[in-house]
């Protein structure tokens, strides 16, 4: 695909538009002020007061019956318009503990506690802001045109993802027992694809992603006596350097790629003396729930292994922090998902994102107490548009859309900027899945149906 193809501003015919064109512009100034606010005051996750707050008054103020404090921080919005299916939408709510380099005016200068006790700087690196902003403008849209739907809205703004925490906190406070079990699960994401593009992908479209920690006990002592002592950070140097060897010499090639990446390891706080621990902290992410189980077996035998040969004097700490399962997108759901972004957006604005190396913890809104069970009760679709502003898409090097997405600041990213201009586009392309979904019960499709008719 070639680049310019990405940025054509014409816009196919479609019978909603009209109507969702004038409401949206009538919106968009209230939304731009709703996520800068956001921007400029994130919080991290599973202290969301704040957001959750502000979440639940727009939805307050547009007809929904809130509930907040699900999940500890979660807030659900409920409305009920008729017979038909109950349809999930949901946003994220946590920043990231970044320090924010984009010098926008409404940049985030904020700094909090994180959870061990550390002063940390937090920034909506990650987009959730714009989700927010889109999951309000939809609720507000699909409130003032009821005439056009049938069904029950269930609108969800979920802490900590980041955390991969926010999605099961929800799901164990009774998310469905209290609420309803919806007949599908919508979410989108936010990323560097150009303004207008809409990112999605057949069957597994995410990894899965489990973070882990290793303790490692040693015995200290002074640094120039290291036969006394027993050195952890020795062990915790070789434990680093055999865990690479789990993809490269124990994962099957046949069953996609892999990563175990240590991002933390900490030890000691002098140059002469031996600590009596390290710990070590680091993310696994596989395309089967089933390798990823594979691979934190791995670790904890190498582990144990390390520390014998090390001599510790007791086992490591193995400690599973996080996980979550790999993201499936159900296919009859997300045929009707697509065909109306198609239809509305133009099938060249369409691009196939692959499975992304990324995680999410949207999959637990599947129902599934665990991931052995064989099949979801909730169907779940979720999909990405772009954020990038087409001056800056433009000027990125590169010239194919993927050469031109490896340049630019991704999420996570000090330097992650989406522009207000995405907005729009967020806010049409989760409400039109949401009004596929809501037109009638699915249905097994093999190819893309046209979208649905206002009437």
């Amino acid at each position: 695909m070639e680049v310019t193809e990405t940025l054509r501003r014409d816009e196919p015919a479609h019978p909603w538009r009209p109507l969702l064109t004038t409401a949206h512009e009538q919106l968009a100034p209230r939304l731009e002020a709703f996520y800068r606010d956001l921007h400029a005051h994130p919080e991290l996750s599973m202290q969301e007061q704040q957001t959750a707050a502000k979440v639940a008054k727009w939805l307050e103020d547009s007809g929904y019956e809130v509930t907040s404090g699900v999940g500890r921080h979660g807030v659900v919005g409920m409305l009920r318009n008729g017979p038909g299916p109950t349809v999930l939408l949901r946003a994220d709510m946590d920043g990231l503990p970044v320090e924010e380099k984009t010098g926008r005016p409404d940049a985030s200068h904020v700094t909090v506690k994180d959870s061990q006790g550390n002063t940390v700087p937090v920034m909506h690196a990650c987009g959730h802001d714009v989700h927010l902003t889109c999951l309000v403008g939809v609720a507000e849209l699909l409130a003032s045109s009821r005439n056009h739907w049938r069904g029950t809205l269930m609108m969800v703004a979920q802490p900590a993802e980041e955390t991969l925490q926010g999605a099961r906190a929800m799901m164990n406070d009774g998310l469905y027992a209290r609420f309803g079990k919806p007949a599908v699960a919508l979410a989108q994401h936010v990323g560097p694809l150009p303004v207008g593009l809409v990112g999605h992908h057949r069957g597994a479209s995410m990894m899965a992603s489990a973070s882990v920690r290793v303790r490692i006990h040693g015995k200290g002592g002074h640094g120039s006596q290291p036969h006394a002592t027993v050195d952890p950070v020795v062990i915790a140097a070789y434990l680093v350097t055999r865990l690479q060897t789990i993809v490269s010499r124990e994962v099957d090639l046949t069953r996609g790629g892999a990563v175990v990446s240590v991002g933390s390891l900490h030890a000691g706080n002098r140059a002469n003396v031996i600590p009596d621990e390290a710990v070590l902290e680091m993310t696994v992410r596989t395309p089967t729930d089933a390798l990823q189980d594979q691979l934190i077996d791995s670790i904890s035998r190498m582990a144990r292994a390390e520390c014998d040969a090390g001599r510790a004097p007791r086992p490591p700490d193995i400690e599973v922090m996080s996980r979550t399962r790999v993201m499936v997108n159900d296919d009859s759901y997300y045929l009707r998902v697509r065909a109306a972004h198609a239809a509305w957006f133009g099938e060249d604005r369409l691009v196939d994102t692959g499975m992304v190396s990324g995680s999410e913890d949207f999959p637990y809104f599947d129902g599934r107490t665990s991931g052995d069970e064989p099949k979801a009760e909730v169907p779940l679709v979720y999909w990405y548009f772009g954020g990038t502003p087409h001056e800056v898409w433009k000027r990125a090097p590169g010239r194919t859309l993927w050469e031109k997405l490896r340049s630019l600041p991704s999420n996570h990213s000090p330097h992650f900027n989406p522009s207000p201009d995405c907005l729009r586009f967020g806010c049409e392309s989760m409400l039109l899945a949401a009004l596929a979904c809501l037109d009638e019960e699915p249905k097994t499709e093999q190819e893309p149906r046209a979208g649905k008719r206002l009437h």
